[in-house]
């Protein structure tokens, strides 16, 4: 029996200062999918080759706390800094994971990859709810290149599926998990057939990167789809004369409360008032750019 899908979305506009953004999540009907409360989607965009590149400099510096963040990068270079001390650069088809705990700054910006000089940008930012124990832990940060993604290829020549986040069969991303939950990368090739398989538990999402056949429904790009919790298949379909990309995300329940506000998400209103007063008596630290560089 294959899945149903009970809702879908295009996302809204909601651009961060240059960048062309698509809020997926939240949105009027879905809140959370697992532990997933938030998805911006960044559209691929060709920059010219004598355009500027976009400095770390502090003028998109924010705070988070109560959350994971992870960037995953389809084509580009994330360029990040912490307060927490850490600096580091991911590009194309890799991805990189800051566990805010108790509160931390950071400041990231994404430029085209001068490895691949095909002047492209185009990725995700996803937040994740942290366990309540966990939002009490210290900062974290990992960054995570392409070929450290484990990659399954599939059989019939019909692709292959990263396992971003979490673990699909005996490959096991290296990015930390603190609830059931994964993030995985389908790329499906002209006239093949992908079917996966759920668990029983788990919340399940798509976005489509490209246009695609879902469980024998056509789909525009960058639809976003959400899923029934009935057990079931969810089978994709490329029915185009290239390849298409999916991007099927999501994880148990989060079961606590949760209470969101601006770059915090917490279990309790109070608690987004303490990381407020944190933030601004200074708890969170500070960006040392000239120390990282």
């Amino acid at each position: 029996m294959k899945k149903k899908i009970t809702f879908t979305s295009q996302g809204r506009r909601a651009d961060v200062g240059d960048y062309e953004i698509y809020r997926i999540l939240p949105n009027h009907y879905v809140k959370a999918v697992g532990p997933f409360v938030f998805l911006d989607y960044v559209p691929p965009v060709q920059h010219a080759a004598d355009e500027p590149r976009k400095a770390v400099n502090g003028s998109g510096a924010h705070p988070h706390r109560g959350i994971a963040t992870l960037t995953y990068v389809l084509n580009g270079e994330a360029d990040h800094f912490d307060s927490n001390g850490h600096h580091a650069k991911v590009y194309s088809g890799g991805a990189q994971w800051m566990k805010a705990g108790t509160g931390i700054i950071h400041d990231e910006v994404i430029n085209p990859d001068p490895q691949t000089n095909n002047g492209l940008t185009h990725g995700f930012q996803f937040w994740v709810n942290l366990p309540a124990k966990n939002k009490a832990e210290k900062p974290d940060y990992v960054p995570v290149q392409a070929g450290e993604i484990p990659v399954k290829e599939l059989e019939d020549h019909a692709g292959w599926l990263k396992a971003v986040t979490g673990t699909y069969r005996q490959y096991t991303s290296k990015i930390p998990v603190y609830l059931d939950q994964f993030i995985y990368h389908l790329h499906l090739e002209p006239g093949k057939t992908f079917l996966l398989h759920d668990e029983k538990g788990i919340e399940y999402a798509a976005f489509l990167v490209n246009e695609a056949t879902i469980n024998d429904t056509k789909f525009s790009q960058g639809e976003f789809l959400l899923f029934d919790k009935s057990s079931g298949t969810i089978e994709s379909r490329n029915h185009s004369n290239a390849p298409i990309d999916i991007i099927f995300f999501g994880g148990a329940t989060y079961t606590e409360p949760i209470v969101a506000q601006g770059p915090f998400v917490m279990n309790t209103q109070q608690e987004i008032s303490t990381a407020y007063s944190d933030f601004h008596h200074g708890k969170y630290g500070k960006i040392r750019y000239e120390q990282q560089a």
